[in-house]
């Protein structure tokens, strides 16, 4: 079932300070974005977008339309209108696939109560996100959406089925791809931190290192760098949280605390953030 046919449940918390309309989206971008470092869609990058990718450009759209209707599926997206936001990117071909595959993905994660339909979502985002690396493969975001939805996808499957359809090499290139092209990406750091991390603690240090290359003093280094381009994003601190307690366990559940209760402690810029910090508050309960 396509997720446009799926329910999507609402957004649960107040939105009014995130609505970002007119001239306010452009000046909260680069707050917005420290994360994923995608690109203001002015009309400028709508051509860049158009130029680049040829015949799987969205037709009968030009600069400014196209950068007008990026900038409403943002919009939809930051106030958490999750399925505008996937509807207005998916209409738009792999120009809209990081808009798309992040309303998809986002919403997959904190709204979507069903494991299997979770899973099918997140397969959704993948091949959106294949088609977007075929057809924008410069575009860093291509590959870390790429990554996010394997990365997730995967989380839903045993690690026996993981690792035998290959998905960790397959994060991992992704990651490195998108690491590449956009050195800063606070959050392709964070997933790469996260992958060294989910390998060591599924399958030990010694398989994990001898197999895949997984190693604590990486994921320690690319979180630290996440936190370093992010201190106020809910999301780095609680992923250092979670690779704690991968990494360690119990042994360190003070520190996954703190990391946790700084999550749920900043103020959130848009409606993402707001479902992050709920999910680290609860974790304190």
């Amino acid at each position: 079932m396509a997720a446009s046919k799926s329910s999507w449940a609402p957004f649960p918390h107040d939105a009014k300070s995130f609505a970002y309309a007119g001239d306010t989206l452009k000046k909260a971008w680069p707050k917005l974005h420290a994360g994923d470092q995608e690109p203001y869609p002015d009309a400028k990058r709508a051509a860049a977008l158009i130029a680049a990718a040829g015949k799987a450009a969205p037709k009968k759209l030009d600069a400014d339309a196209l950068a007008a209707e990026l900038q409403e599926a943002w919009r939809a997206f930051h106030r958490g209108d999750f399925k505008q936001a996937f509807d207005l990117g998916n209409a738009l071909g792999p120009v809209g696939a990081s808009v798309a595959i992040k309303a998809l993905g986002i919403h997959a994660t904190y709204l979507v109560e069903d494991d299997g339909e979770r899973l099918k979502r997140y397969e959704q985002a993948a091949k959106l996100a294949e088609a977007a690396v075929a057809a924008l493969p410069d575009d860093a975001n291509s590959h870390y959406r790429h990554a996010f939805a394997l990365g997730r996808y995967s989380q839903g499957l045993s690690i026996a089925k993981a690792l035998k359809a290959g998905i960790a090499g397959k994060v991992r290139d992704a990651l490195d791809a998108a690491l590449e092209l956009a050195p800063k990406h606070a959050e392709a750091h964070t997933a790469m931190a996260l992958y060294h991390a989910e390998i060591i603690g599924k399958v030990g240090a010694m398989i994990g290192g001898l197999t895949y290359g997984a190693k604590a003093s990486e994921a320690e280094k690319h979180i630290k760098a996440a936190l370093k381009l992010t201190p106020q994003s809910p999301i780095a601190h609680i992923e250092y949280g979670n690779l704690l307690l991968l990494l360690h366990g119990d042994r360190e559940e003070d520190a996954v605390a703190d990391a946790y209760e700084k999550a749920a402690k900043l103020k959130p810029l848009d409606a993402m953030e707001a479902l992050d910090a709920a999910w680290a508050a609860d974790q304190l309960e």
